[in-house]
């Protein structure tokens, strides 16, 4: 900062402010819709509801020139049906993440369905047919390590009720059920609290 900065009590000079005309809005035709569609489902794994959100959201920026009002629908069910948009692989793929980073079964859910998964894909995500149930302690444990909650605090297990409260509370924000979130936190030590995954 210079010296005349300093003496002004750090005051920065502001440039003259310029008055910019509001740009119009581009015209946009079925074929751009498409290729915008196709763009954005090569760059983003997404669902057919996000593309369908993404679509209408440009469209309102736009000026349609067709005569025939776009027909957002059909433009999703066609790339869903070559395969560029699959909701129940998104599902999988976003469950993985965030069970790996930590997240309960709760807050898989309600991710999947913010992003318009139909409950049929969320349901085969989290409850396979083959009849496999992932190990719910497994995320609740690397929650807790990440956070360094209950058994991996650095100065050891706190027995603090007003903290423990604020850790069995962030614990079912992030979807854990509140039965699996106490055991890991009453957990004696960090050895104790992942052997609750092995032994479930």
């Amino acid at each position: 900062m210079d010296t005349e900065d300093s003496e002004k009590g750090g005051r920065r000079r502001q440039k003259p402010r310029r008055d910019y005309a509001p740009r119009e809005p581009r015209s946009i035709d079925a074929a751009q819709l498409q290729e915008m569609a196709l763009g954005y489902a090569a760059r983003y794994a997404t669902t057919a509801a996000k593309l369908r959100r993404y679509l209408q959201r440009k469209l309102g920026e736009r000026i349609w020139t067709p005569a025939d009002p776009p027909d957002i629908d059909g433009l999703v069910t066609r790339l869903t049906g070559l395969g560029y948009v699959n909701d129940r692989a998104y599902a999988a793929s976003k469950q993985r993440d965030l069970t790996a980073r930590g997240f309960g079964t709760g807050r898989v859910r309600s991710a999947l369905a913010a992003a318009g998964v139909a409950r049929a894909d969320v349901a085969a995500v989290l409850l396979p047919e083959d009849g496999t149930i992932a190990d719910p302690y497994a995320p609740a444990i690397a929650f807790a390590r990440r956070r360094r909650f209950g058994p991996f605090a650095r100065d050891g297990a706190s027995h603090d009720p007003a903290k423990r409260n604020r850790e069995l509370v962030a614990m079912a924000r992030a979807g854990h059920d509140f039965a699996i979130a106490k055991r890991v936190l009453n957990a004696a030590d960090a050895v104790a609290a992942e052997e609750l995954s092995a032994d479930d």
